[in-house]
């Protein structure tokens, strides 16, 4: 009987070892993946922002060009009155 108890603990060690280095495997293939996603975040603003500047100098173009129509023009006039209010913000902040 002994020998059956000391087989089951020999089983139990070996697959609580299994366990523990398949546990390292996974908590490292996490740290990347966070990782990872954290830098898909931070292009996915840079490439948010540049498609906005675009979007912006396409409409500047436009606009210039008298090709502006219902509403885009609409939404640029909104934008330009935007950019407007937070330089006078930025300039009452600055007058105080």
């Amino acid at each position: 009987m002994p020998e059956s108890i000391d087989i089951h603990i020999k089983n139990i060690q070996t697959k609580l070892q299994l366990l523990l280095k398949k546990h390292v495997v996974l908590v490292n293939e996490n740290a990347r993946l966070v990782k990872e996603n954290q830098n898909f975040k931070s292009n996915e603003t840079i490439w948010t922002e540049k498609m906005n500047s675009l979007e912006l100098q396409v409409n500047i173009l436009k606009a210039s060009a008298g090709k502006l129509e219902g509403k885009e023009k609409n939404d640029f006039e909104r934008t330009i009155n935007q950019y407007i209010r937070s330089l006078e913000k930025c300039m009452a902040i600055l007058n105080n």
